[in-house]
């Protein structure tokens, strides 16, 4: 019987060990990955080659089933994990088990200067995008605030590149650690929404090196990047996604980048400048993944038939190909056949404990003249809200990066969850829904209605706290839109200044990703500014409000007086929006507080302040 049972073992082991011997190096995830991916080339066809390079449905590109080789599948970030869309349209797929945690924005964690704080947003928001099966997050951005009107400077980190480089590597990291890529944005010079898809950018190489490209460069460089995304528009007039000088020249050659480059959505415009300008994936080109053949539709990009075609007929190097394949199946080996990747978890008590956490040392105290605040609610029987951002859900909107959340506090409930029945609400003024690249037309008289409301019960109060500021409809924090004015919308400054008449004991709350004009400040009493705090943002704002926490968030742009106290404003059209599809950036080097604190002009509020309710002396 003993005879039999290590006959038993023996074979088991032999067979055990020549099963191991058959699986392919390209299979073995203990294989390093250049030893997987060399394997798995010489294993693919030209046309498996060709298929990995282009999308296969909205939001993921192939992988190679005949030899078990896992697609892709990205969805929008960086904030949270967008929710599911149908596999060929923009459609919502109407799941009930896709909605998430809508982190803070990005300016928000920026204003916290805190990199280890970092670390804890990368690792939660990329545990939602492992949880819901995604191997790519298309975030985050390191695009500099050049001008205070870009639709997505709420995506970004701030104006300085030093600031920006140092708090995205560790989200960096953390995201990667758990098996999920981070497809870095917008590679370069994505520094207006206006014209996005054409305007071509003249800039110094100087200013170019020291100030547009640090923070991509420290990314790819100290967090060993995997994924970046290029940007629609044009640079050297060549567009970003399949530009030579940038792809090639600087990032794979010069910074030595081993990932691939994504284009963003409709970002590709020709085959020969896509093979040989530095393009390894084409996503969501205008046909829409639609002909009048469907089953042809993505084989019609430009990095799909008429790439391999180019191929065939000796015009095209198969280097080029290799290079290509081989780094979308670096990708894949790193994130899909990643056998450390995180399982995830979506919603979790510690991803909700994180966004507060994030929102809380973000939030910015900007004024708080005669110790108003923290909120002695002792003192208070009546305390009006006033403001449209009170009751507004701001994970809606804004294009991208729209997120479909399960829990959102608002301002409003927070406020009342602490302070009960002595809050009462006045909507004041009304922004409309959050529509993208457009806003929906209001009626004025509805609007004055509103006005007049919380005027009146202005009068019976004892304290008012108005929560403003931007929103993520379309001309204002929203892709594909720029602001049309650096002063709120919605009549707000006139508001604030008419409830400031009738009570001293003022507060003004905003929320924005970018700076605005602050006309009204010496009427109020106290300011403070919020970003976007996700999808706890009334508990975050209330335990600020009444001292919990105490706030310590800096400013990471500068708040300018006057629109026109920006330098890009001073050079006419060419400085911004640009004039004939050329803009200019005359400034230079000298963006955001460089300008302000060399040029002698005195700004509102200077990059890097931020109260506290502490009072010390140096």
């Amino acid at each position: 019987m003993r005879r039999l049972l290590l006959l038993f073992i023996t074979a088991t082991t032999t067979l055990h060990v020549a099963a191991q011997a058959q699986v392919p190096t390209y299979l073995n995830p203990k294989a390093p990955i250049e030893e997987r991916v060399k394997d798995a080339l010489n294993r693919m066809t030209l046309h498996e080659k060709v298929k990995i390079l282009h999308a296969q449905s909205k939001f993921t590109s192939a992988g190679v089933p005949r030899l078990g080789i896992h697609q892709l599948n990205m969805s929008d970030g960086p904030h949270g994990v967008r929710e599911e869309i149908e596999w060929n349209s923009w459609n919502a797929a109407h799941w009930t088990n896709d909605s998430c945690v809508a982190f803070p924005s990005l300016t928000c964690l920026a204003a916290t200067w805190n990199r280890s704080l970092a670390a804890t947003y990368g690792n939660a928001v990329s545990e939602e995008f492992a949880y819901r099966g995604k191997d790519i997050m298309l975030g985050p951005g390191t695009t500099i605030a050049r001008m205070p009107l870009n639709g997505r400077s709420f995506e970004y980190m701030g104006e300085d590149p030093y600031l920006a480089g140092e708090m995205a590597v560790p989200y960096i990291k953390s995201v990667q650690a758990n098996g999920v890529a981070c497809c870095l944005k917008h590679f370069a010079l994505n520094n207006q929404e206006t014209d996005r898809m054409s305007i071509n950018i003249n800039v110094s190489e100087r200013a170019l090196r020291e100030i547009y490209l640090p923070a991509f460069e420290k990314c790819v460089k100290e967090a060993g990047l995997w994924t970046i995304m290029g940007s629609y528009n044009r640079w050297l007039n060549i567009h970003c996604c399949h530009n030579d000088s940038l792809l090639n020249g600087i990032l794979k050659r010069e910074w030595g980048f081993d990932g691939a480059v994504i284009s963003d959505w409709g970002g590709t415009h020709d085959t020969w400048q896509s093979a040989t300008g530095g393009l390894d994936i084409e996503m969501g080109t205008g046909t829409d993944g639609k002909t009048s053949d469907k089953s042809l539709g993505y084989d019609t990009y430009y990095m799909a038939n008429p790439l391999e075609t180019l191929v065939r007929e000796g015009k095209i190097s198969m280097d080029i190909i290799n290079d290509k394949a081989a780094r979308v199946l670096r990708t894949i080996f790193r994130t899909a056949m990643n056998p450390n990747k995180a399982i995830g978890s979506l919603c979790s008590e510690t991803h909700y404990e994180a966004c507060q956490k994030i929102g809380e040392e973000g939030i910015v105290l900007l004024r708080n003249n005669g110790g108003l605040l923290p909120l002695d609610a002792r003192k208070y029987n009546r305390i009006l809200v006033v403001g449209d951002n009170a009751v507004r859900n701001m994970s809606e909107g804004g294009g991208s990066s729209e997120l479909k959340t399960r829990h959102d506090i608002s301002p409003l409930d927070g406020l009342r969850a602490i302070y009960g029945d002595k809050i009462e609400f006045a909507r004041g003024y009304y922004a409309g829904r959050a529509l993208y690249a457009k806003a929906e037309k209001l009626d004025p008289d509805s609007l004055q209605k509103l006005h007049d409301e919380a005027i009146k019960k202005a009068k019976e109060s004892d304290l008012i706290i108005f929560i403003g500021g931007l929103n993520k409809n379309g001309y204002e924090d929203c892709e594909n839109t720029d602001r049309k004015s650096y002063n709120l919308s919605y009549g707000q400054n006139e508001l604030i200044n008419d409830l400031a008449k009738i009570q001293k004991n003022m507060i003004v709350v905003t929320f924005g990703g970018n700076a605005f004009a602050t006309p009204w400040i010496n009427n109020v009493k106290a300011l403070l500014h919020c970003w976007y705090l996700g999808s706890t943002s009334g508990q975050t704002l209330a335990a600020v409000l009444s001292g919990d926490v105490n706030p310590s968030g800096k400013l990471p742009v500068t708040f300018a007086k006057e629109q026109q106290d920006y330098p890009c404003f001073k050079y006419g059209e060419e400085g911004y929006p640009g004039k004939d599809g050329q803009v200019h950036y005359k400034e230079g080097i000298y963006v955001g507080y460089r300008w302000f604190d060399t040029k002698g002009v005195k700004p509102q509020f200077p990059f890097g302040f931020g109260l506290s309710y502490t009072t010390f002396k140096y």
